[in-house]
């Protein structure tokens, strides 16, 4: 199989793939089923942006640098406040959640959707494709820094409950963060159904703990006033500007209301923000605001320094929890996001692994978790503390944040055919804000920003080098190529002998003589009764159904093109999309059916292509990708791989 076809496989056995998904269809089934989905969203949506007040009110203060005044804690309180209904409740949960990629959200559903809006402008599309690409990568270092910095958040509240035992915050975190890492083989299906109680057990501890300090000073209720947030912007200036850096922790995971619209759809995520979360953190951080303002000394760790002294040991494993369910929904996010990369050409083929018979989206990744997991040491062991690691935790955030709302501007415009002006104001507003969080934070890439930072470019380059990589590997393959009609026009002049059974030729581009024939033909001599030559594709939408999923052209002579079609979630499963010839008049026998792919040696070369470090780490990543037999599903026991060396 071209080594170009390389992305067509992946988070195996044979399983149906879905052509949509379920969740979205059940969201407005019954009261029953809503109030299911609100509950999960709890869990999995909001596990990142519900851990929040374990440390952004402290960071904002920490340093020094803003003076822990009565006006500064409610122009903080007030910065906070307005930044969550800005970024969160209007421009995710109003705006970007109608950017559905056919009921599906996230970065690389986005992408899709922007670039294909442009699909007309061409280099406009290049340069999206290279944002996208570079927002997806800078997605895999916020993966590793959230884990790290909500975990070591958690477990901070040892130095306020016993801080004799301070030097345990480290490695108890790590403890921690093993286990959750070595448990991820198993699935998550279990924990995952403890997410939403847990979550919802959290939320109600979160507006539990901050009643009772504003009833006891709510005079910090005034800080809703956006006239504090600008009198403190105005009176600071400077100081101010850089600590929105710290202000913006309060929005973190706000891309997973995105990335999560196909779990559970728009209705029970923004039901579960404005009916459940948003209150709960507001309610909470005016609760801390309040003991700061009686209580400034509390300033150490005001999310602890709240809880009444018999809720202490409690809110310590509930707060260990919620840390545990906001990691694991970046864990398994990143292994979504390197499926759906893998499927869509942008990383090389990776071993997945499902770890649920029923939900195909239940997939562990080994080399994505284990990856991540040295990465998570490295920042833990290196910084050391959740304060340390907020400027990394911020720039990845903000990056993220920034990108899609520059994709949002071109799908609104090109895809959704609005008129620019309206498209300016909808988008205009949210860019400036987020360009000025990011700005702030880049102001941090000397203490801690250039982690995220390093690990995006490191992703960036693979990703880049991986898609230029097949970019050249098709071509040259597509120079020497020969037309298959011609060829076999020609075979079948002097046809060699027949043999029973189906051959079925895996081959990148359409049309084309897989070199596998060739090698066969050469080799064995032989042509099987049967002879399919099957080209998969995937397309930048989420879903393809069956009725879609195939296309078939007879070459004669019991010879046909068929062509199978995926979106960059469906299973790409060739043998579960070739039992669909049988309504097309085409019967395959599974045990009388052979496969044959071509395996191609990647050479580097001194030339025009990449440059020659680029092309040795593309030959090296080709020659460890996993196997295609794999990615496609194929049945092991029925392959036939024939190799060749391509130089680029």
């Amino acid at each position: 199989m071209p080594a170009d076809n390389s992305h067509l496989s992946t988070r195996c056995g044979p399983r149906r793939p879905r052509a949509h998904p379920v969740s979205s269809q059940t969201a407005d089934r019954s009261p029953a089923a809503l109030a299911g989905l609100t509950i999960g969203a709890l869990g999995v949506v909001y596990g990142d942006i519900g851990t929040s007040p374990l440390y952004a009110l402290k960071e904002v203060f920490h340093g020094g640098h803003v003076p822990l005044t009565h006006d500064n804690i409610l122009g903080v309180l007030s910065l906070l406040f307005w930044t969550m209904t800005i970024v969160v409740s209007f421009k995710y949960v109003l705006l970007i959640l109608r950017a559905d990629n056919n009921g599906e959200g996230g970065l690389i559903a986005m992408l899709a959707l922007a670039t294909t809006a442009v699909k007309e402008k061409p280099t406009l599309r290049r340069g999206l494709m290279l944002v996208g690409l570079f927002g997806t990568a800078i997605f895999f270092g916020d993966a590793v820094i959230t884990p790290a910095m909500t975990v070591l958040g958690a477990v901070e509240g040892i130095d306020v409950y016993a801080p004799q035992y301070h030097d345990a915050i480290v490695p108890l975190t790590l403890l921690v963060l093993a286990g959750l890492f070595a448990v991820q083989r198993f699935g998550t299906s279990g924990v995952g159904k403890a997410f939403g109680p847990v979550m919802l057990v959290w939320f109600t501890a979160l507006a539990a703990l901050g009643v009772p300090q504003i009833l006891t000073n709510p005079h910090v209720l005034t800080a809703v006033n956006p006239l504090y947030a600008l009198r403190f912007c105005l009176d600071y200036g400077w100081v101010a500007f850089v600590a929105l850096g710290a202000v913006v922790l309060v929005v973190t995971g706000g891309e997973a209301l995105y990335a999560d619209l196909g779990h559970f759809g728009k209705k029970p995520i923004r039901i579960a923000w404005y009916g459940f979360v948003a209150p709960a953190l507001v309610l909470n951080y005016f609760g801390q605001g309040a003991l700061l303002l009686q209580r400034p000394e509390a300033i150490k760790n005001p999310f602890y320094l709240i809880a009444p002294t018999w809720a202490e040991l409690p809110l310590f494993g509930l707060a260990t929890l919620a840390a545990i369910v906001a990691s694991q929904a970046l864990i398994t996010a990143a292994f979504s996001v390197t499926k759906q990369a893998v499927q869509l050409g942008i990383l090389p083929r990776m071993r997945i692994l499902h770890t649920s018979v029923r939900d195909t989206g239940q997939i562990y990744v080994p080399f994505i978790n284990w990856g991540l997991f040295a990465f998570v040491v490295v920042a833990v062991v290196f910084f050391g503390s959740s304060s340390k690691l907020a400027g990394a935790y911020g720039v990845a955030v903000t990056i993220d944040m920034t990108i899609t709302t520059v994709m949002t501007f071109f799908v609104i415009r090109y895809g959704w055919g609005y008129p620019l002006a309206l498209c300016v104001a909808a988008t205009g507003a949210f860019f400036v804000i987020d360009a000025t969080f990011l700005a702030s934070n880049l102001l941090k890439i000397g203490h801690g920003g250039w982690f995220p930072l390093l690990i995006g470019i490191g992703m960036f380059t693979l990703m880049l080098t991986w898609k230029q990589g097949r970019r050249l590997l098709s071509d040259k393959l597509r120079e020497d190529a020969i037309d298959l009609k011609s060829f076999l026009e020609a075979v079948f002049i002097n046809p060699p002998t027949r043999v029973s059974g189906t051959a079925v030729f895996l081959s990148a581009e359409q049309g084309v003589t897989p070199n596998a024939l060739l090698h066969n033909l050469k080799h064995n001599k032989v042509l099987h009764e049967q002879n399919l030559f099957v080209s998969v594709k995937h397309h930048e939408v989420p879903w393809i159904g069956f009725d879609k999923r195939i296309d078939v052209e007879s070459l004669g002579n019991a010879c046909w093109q068929v062509t199978l079609h995926f979106g960059f979630k469906n299973e790409p499963d060739v043998p579960e999309a070739l039992k669909l010839l049988e309504q097309r008049g085409v019967h395959l026998d599974e045990m009388e059916t052979s496969y044959f792919l071509s395996r191609d040696i990647v050479i580097p070369t001194i030339g025009s292509g990449m440059a020659l470090w680029r092309e040795k780490l593309f030959a090296s990543m080709h020659r460890n990708a996993a196997a295609a037999a794999d990615f496609l599903h194929l049945p092991t026991n029925r392959i036939v791989e024939l190799g060749s060396k391509v130089e680029i």
